[in-house]
């Protein structure tokens, strides 16, 4: 028995989470409510070694390379060119799908309806691009460790890896002694923390089930229908052919990121994700160096997801308001929301902001928030492990893009022990 115990990998150990958490919501509401605790202390958990993580991984991967710095500024163009792309094809599935499917005629929107306080709110918060470039230089290292701003410390570290490269010998090599050090413990906590994984996420389950009823999943509508077919329609159209044209084996990589997308999907959290994220694509052989920066970064400019429906969404609002929206107004639409969608992981309740001001601009009612809200825990869950795959898959691209793509380690695709060096082919 014991033995059978064991041979269960994490993937189908959250699986079973997540299905003992759809009954227990289901059967027993009150009793799912109460273990919040669980699901928040698992996301606490998560958040709190973020920052490390990251600080060290980049430190190492950047000034632990030499000091030749072209190297970094290469992979930083062509990371940032990759999202660009990635991203305004996310927004054309999205504008596409929501045209051709219209699942917002019909709706009959009162545009005379009262909003909440909270989305009134945040249809005043505006999201510029001088803003978002102004969000990212930090104040404060510390405040933004705190704070989980991802983008703040990957800023951060990078200066301060690059300043590390410049240092004499001395002291460099006691600083990058100690961020190796700290990024193979961080590592080792990432494995320790996943050992609760199950229990926090059938936590969230549950509690999700036992606030909204099962009602949430199932006959959620056209919107949520529409969406989940539209990011179906991104993976096999976009992404498997990127991964075929920049020779990533699928079946590795879906090994590798399906307990990251597991968990993505599940808490709908990019955060919670992001650290066995890291972990499993450096075990699919991608040196620590690309991770470091491509993944992180990627939560800021590469959100395949979440693009695709602030596209879906804002130009359903206009249809549920039977606003007729020329296809010209929804291009200028969508190369807005590309700018202001920058940074997005960045801002509190991102996709409520963004979706706001965008609606805000273009004279469409705020009370269309209100509607998609609804369902948008549902939502987010599917935009989210998009978002997650479609970071992974970039780290995978930008290594091969770079001639540095290795072989995946069998250990850390089947969940095992985590190997503390690659070896990666040229």
């Amino acid at each position: 028995m014991a033995n059978s115990i064991r041979r269960v990998s994490l993937t189908q150990w959250i699986i079973i989470s997540m299905v003992v958490g759809v009954l227990l919501g289901w059967l027993a509401p009150s009793f799912a409510i109460a273990l919040k605790p669980l699901s928040t202390i698992f996301l606490n958990m998560i958040k709190s070694l973020i920052a490390p993580l990251l600080f060290s991984t980049l430190v190492v991967g950047i000034a632990g390379h030499g000091d030749d710095m072209k190297k970094v500024g290469k992979l930083a163009f062509r990371s940032i060119l990759y999202f660009e792309i990635i991203t305004t094809l996310a927004l054309a599935v999205g504008l596409i799908a929501v045209n051709l499917v219209r699942p917002g005629a019909g709706v009959g929107l009162d545009t005379t309806a009262q909003v909440s306080s909270t989305i009134s709110e945040a249809s005043q918060r505006s999201v510029t691009f001088s803003g978002v470039l102004e969000h990212i230089v930090p104040s404060s290292f510390v405040d933004a460790a705190a704070k989980n701003e991802v983008l703040q410390v990957v800023f951060w570290s990078i200066i301060f890896a690059v300043a590390l490269a410049r240092t004499p010998v001395g002291a460099k090599k006691t600083v990058l002694a100690f961020a190796e050090s700290l990024s193979e413990v961080m590592f080792k906590f990432v494995g320790i923390v996943m050992a609760f994984a199950p229990f926090g996420i059938g936590a969230a389950i549950a509690v999700t089930i036992g606030q909204s009823g099962i009602g949430v999943l199932k006959n959620l509508g056209i919107l949520v229908l529409t969406l989940y077919g539209a990011l179906v329609v991104f993976v096999v159209a976009v992404l498997v052919p990127v991964a075929l044209v920049f020779r990533i084996p699928l079946g590795a990589f879906w090994r590798t990121v399906r307990e990251p997308w597991l968990i993505a999907f599940s808490t709908a959290s990019s955060e919670a994700a992001l650290p066995l994220a890291m972990q499993k694509m450096e075990g699919f052989g991608v040196p620590r160096r690309i991770v470091s920066f491509v993944m992180p970064t990627g939560y800021s400019f590469n959100l395949d997801g979440s693009t695709l429906y602030l596209a879906l969404a804002s130009v359903f609002v206009a249809q549920a308001a039977n606003i007729d929206m020329p296809l010209s107004q929804q291009i200028l639409m969508m190369l807005t929301l590309m700018v202001t969608s920058k940074g997005v992981a960045a801002v509190p309740r991102a996709s409520l902001v963004i979706l706001s001001g965008a609606l805000t601009q273009f004279g469409l009612p705020l009370s269309g928030v209100a509607l998609i809200l609804g369902v948008d825990a549902v939502m987010d869950m599917a935009r989210t492990s998009i978002n997650l795959v479609g970071n992974c898959l970039a780290t995978a691209v930008m290594a091969r893009w770079e001639g540095e793509l290795g072989t995946p380690s069998t250990a850390v695709l089947e969940g095992g022990a985590r190997q503390p060096l690659m070896e990666n082919a040229q």
